[in-house]
This record gives structure tokens, C-alpha cells and sequence, in this order.
């Protein structure tokens, strides 16, 4: 899979490739510069290389060549990692960090984006299981369509912004790998930053707490609607992962949205 973009761009294998359900990946060198081979074997993935492609490297890793299902892209050499930090005393300076790579995802570019999609279709699977199971899908589902009415501050989205989807480049800094291809209000990329089913503490009520006054400050976000965000993504994240009969993190992001509402009916009107 990995010969072509070898020849035809006089890479040097350096290390195990990588399986994920969308791309493979390789690390390689580029004359003496360490970089990543990334083929994408899906649509979203060949849609997202075009918009690493069209970040310029301001916020994103650099891309260096790109042809067809391939991505050359700097390699993260660094060694932080935000969810270390964010699970070792440094969860508020993660989410900064987080928040900060965001605005630069966000700020415009001069030339038109890629194709994207619009943010609303992707809640179809959140539909479907508040039609199923009711209960917090709907209460989720019903917040979500409210944000969806009456979009504030649309952009260009990464659509998958987490503590792994953050690498530190060393010198260059933090940056973003692996987006989707959607626009929509930029509130909903802050949402995952609270409610990461992959962050063990991410439905610890202090916790939660104390990173919504985090995240809604670094973003410039007012609180309730974030809240908002993260009442609809954590019913859509559920439902995705019903999809994937994982129950046990569906219920996770259950409970985080939970935690959303029931912080929404505290804030003063």
C-alpha cells in the first residue's frame, strides 16, 4: 500500500506502520526530516486530507506533498501529551492549549475551503435514538436542533477536536492532526474538550465543572451555550457509540450529558 508514495516521493520507512479504521499510516523520513505517510482508505479521511492540505500548517501539522489518498506530513517529535497533562494536575492548561489551537483552526483563510458538509446531518444518529429510546437522547436532541436553528459564529470545524487529535511538534509547537470535513457553529468543537469519553475523569462533577469555566473563558465562549454544545454532543457521541454497541460508553456520555443539563438549570436566565 505504502510502495507508490515511497518511489514517488523518496521516503525512508522509519518505524511500524499504523492501522486505524480510516487511514494507515507510516512513519518515514524525508532526506533527513521525520515525517508521516498517511493513505487514506475512506472518503472522510481523503475529505480531511484536503483540509489539512488547505490549513497551511497555521494551527495544523505542515503538509509537505499531497496526491490522491496520500499525505506527507510533519511528524510530532515532541514529548508532551495533553491527556498526560490533563490527568496529571495540567487539565486546565490542556484545555487551553486545546481552546488556543482551535482559534487558529478557526481564524479565515484567504483561499475557499475544501468541500464541506453542513454540521446538522450529523445528528441523524441522535435522532433516531431519542426516537428509540427517548429520555436524555430527546432532551439532547431537542437542545441540539435549538443551536442548529440559529447558528452563531459558523466555521470551518475540525469536527474531532480531542486530547489525542493535539500533538506537540517541539518547536513549532501544539498542532491539530485528523479532521473531518464539516461547518458549522465553531462552539461544537469545544465540546469534546469536556465530555472526551477517552478522558477518564471527563465525568467527574468537579472536574466537568471547573473545565466548563475553563473552556468557556480560553474560547471566549458564553457558558450556557456551551453547555448547550455539550448537552448535544454528549447525546450524539452516545448514540454513536449505541451504534457501535459499546453501552458502556454510551452511558458515560449519558452521564455527561446530565451533568450538562443539570448545570444549564442553575444558570440564571
Amino acid at each position: 500500500m505504502f510502495e507508490p508514495w515511497l518511489k514517488r516521493w523518496a521516503l525512508v520507512p522509519d518505524g511500524e506502520p499504523i492501522i486505524t479504521p480510516g487511514s494507515r499510516l507510516l512513519p518515514v523520513c524525508m532526506g533527513d526530516v521525520p515525517a508521516m505517510l498517511k493513505i487514506a482508505v475512506d472518503a472522510e479521511e481523503k475529505f480531511g486530507n484536503l483540509l489539512m492540505t488547505w490549513w497551511g500548517g497555521e494551527g495544523a501539522a505542515r503538509v509537505y506533498a499531497h496526491d490522491g489518498d496520500g499525505l506527507l506530513i510533519e511528524r510530532a517529535m515532541g514529548q508532551r501529551s495533553l491527556m498526560h497533562m490533563a490527568l496529571n494536575g495540567q487539565d486546565d492548561e490542556a484545555s487551553q492549549i486545546l481552546c488556543a489551537t482551535l482559534a487558529r483552526l478557526h481564524a479565515p483563510r484567504p483561499s475557499p475551503p475544501p468541500p464541506l458538509v453542513p454540521l446538522a446531518p450529523w445528528f441523524k444518529s441522535l435522532r433516531l435514538a431519542a426516537e428509540r429510546f427517548g429520555g436524555p437522547y430527546s432532551l439532547s436532541l431537542a437542545t441540539a436542533e435549538a443551536l442548529l436553528a440559529e447558528p452563531q459564529d459558523v466555521v470551518v470545524l475540525h469536527g474531532d477536536m480531542h486530547h489525542d487529535n493535539v500533538l506537540d511538534f517541539g518547536p513549532r509547537g501544539w498542532l491539530a492532526i485528523d479532521p473531518k470535513r464539516v461547518i458549522g457553529e465553531r462552539g461544537f468543537d469545544y465540546a469534546n474538550l469536556i465530555c472526551n469519553p477517552d478522558l477518564p475523569t471527563a465525568t467527574d462533577p468537579q472536574r466537568f465543572r471547573r473545565q466548563v469555566a475553563v473552556v468557556a473563558d480560553a474560547a471566549g465562549l458564553e457558558r450556557r451555550r456551551l453547555l448547550q454544545w455539550v448537552l448535544a454532543f454528549a447525546g450524539l457521541s452516545a448514540a454513536w457509540f449505541l451504534e457501535d454497541d459499546d453501552t458502556l460508553a454510551a452511558a458515560g456520555q449519558l452521564q455527561a450529558a446530565e451533568l450538562a443539563a443539570s448545570m444549564l438549570e442553575t444558570l440564571p436566565v
